[in-house]
This record gives structure tokens, sequence and C-alpha cells, in this order.
């Protein structure tokens, strides 16, 4: 098959994906209101108890908000990563998905653009949510917006391609639901979205190794990092690490020949 007939099937599923959350509003202010609420109300009522502090190792963080606001950003990748996933297990049922893995694309290519198109539109999310915090006077380096997409991106492809593996071992809709919020909140509370890991290490050893092994804690650091203009080499590192580890589980649980479908297929 030639390369333009690759390029207008990866259009085809953007295009989709993309026309899917313009058309349910719903999850478009929901994947917004989530995040906001946590800035404006949360946060805010932290710098009330708090008031300015500066917390280290970043020098830049004044304020609490600004510590956060990474952490809010890729909670937003992580939702947003698990919602596509749902909309996978949606079409499963619903047949469509049968149509696209029939289509002569090899389904890993077919896999990774439907990752990549959903991480897109939760990058454009994450730049809107960006954008009303900075009225909200978080205001990182103007270069850091830019710097910081890789590091979206990496972030919203490893979220994705976990929320991938498990939509390969979910049967059924309604078991995915209880799913997500069994992997959702412990990966987000469990992690350095919120506080400091050098704060959380002195509360709990524990709870430090928890997050510390955590895959959400070095994408928020990830995130965090490259919007002030550094590099994290550890969650970088991590990151990837998570990113081809989920991803091979989930093509392999979408292998009809060997993974996780073929068993469904046969039980059923």
């Amino acid at each position: 098959m030639k390369a333009v007939q690759y390029y207008r099937c990866m259009w085809g599923i953007f295009v989709r994906e993309a026309l899917r959350f313009l058309h349910q509003r719903e999850r478009f202010f929901g994947a917004l209101v989530r995040p906001l609420v946590w800035l404006f109300i949360f946060a805010a009522g932290f710098r009330s108890v708090l008031g300015v502090s500066i917390i280290p190792p970043y020098e830049t963080y004044i304020l609490y908000e600004e510590y956060i606001v990474p952490g809010l950003a890729a909670m937003i990748l992580l939702f947003s990563g698990m919602q596509s996933s749902l909309s996978m297990v949606y079409d499963r049922e619903m047949g469509s998905m049968r149509m696209l893995m029939v289509s002569p694309f090899p389904r890993w290519y077919l896999l990774l653009c439907k990752l990549t198109a959903g991480t897109l539109v939760a990058i454009a999310q994450v730049y809107l949510f960006l954008g009303i915090a900075w009225f909200w006077d978080v205001q990182p380096p103007l270069m850091g917006y830019l710097l910081a997409f890789p590091a979206l991106l990496l972030s919203g492809l490893m979220l994705g391609a976990l929320g991938l593996l498990l939509s390969s071992a979910i049967k059924q809709l309604e078991n995915f639901a209880g799913v997500m919020n069994f992997v959702i909140f412990p990966m987000f509370f469990a992690s350095s979205a919120l506080y400091p890991l050098w704060r959380i290490k002195d509360s709990s050893l524990l709870l430090y190794e928890i997050c510390r092994f955590n895959p959400f804690t070095h994408a928020v650091e990830l995130i965090r990092f490259s919007l002030y203009g550094q590099i994290g080499w550890v969650a970088f590192f991590a990151v990837v690490g998570s990113l081809l580890f989920f991803l091979a589980g989930a093509l392999y649980g979408y292998d009809p020949a060997r993974g996780l479908m073929s068993r469904k297929q046969g039980a059923g």
C-alpha cells in the first residue's frame, strides 16, 4: 500500500475522533470543569492556608497553583485516555470497530492511529486549560508552552496506551466504568500531582515508594519540568518505558490470534 493511503487512514481516524469529541459537548465541558474545580477551589483553599511559599526543588514555583497545574494537565490526559478507550469498548459492542479492523491496514497501525488521535484531542484540551489558568495568574514562561508539547504527547500516549490495554481485557461496556475508577483515582492520588514527592516522603515512606513507581507520577514530573524549560530525564525514561510496555500489551491484547480478544471470542 502507498504512503498516501496510510496518511488518509490516519487523517480519517483523527477527524472521526475530533468530530466525536466536538459532538459530545458534555465530555468537552467535563474535561475542563474537573481540573478547573481543583484549581479554583482546592488550590485556592491551600493558598489561604499555606500562603505564598517556595516549593522545592523548583525555584520558579511561587504559588501552590503553579505546582499543581502540571498535575491537573496530566489529569486531563489521564481521563481523556480512559474515555477514548471506553469508546473502543463501545465500538466493539456496536460492531463499528470490527469494520475498522478488517481494513487492509495493519492492526498495529490502526491502533496507533487511534491512540495518537485521542492523544492529540486530549492535548488540545490541556492547552485550553492552560490558557484559562493563565488568567488565574499561573503563567509559566511562554517558551514553556511549546516545550511542554513533547512531554504532553509522550504522557498522553503512555496513558492512552494504558487505556487501550485495559479495554482489550474488558468484555462489556458496563464493566469498564468500574475499572476506570479503580485505575484513575489511585493513579492520581498516589502521585505527585497534588503534593511534591519530598513532602509525601516526610509523611509516609510506603506512600512515597508507591508514588515513585507510579507511571502517572513520572508523567506529571515530565510535564512540570518541561513547562519551565527543564528536562526530567528520570521521568522521561520512565514514561517512554511505560509507553512501550503498555503499547506492547495493548497490541498483544488486540491480536485476534494470540491476545485477550481471541480468548474472549473462544469463551463466547
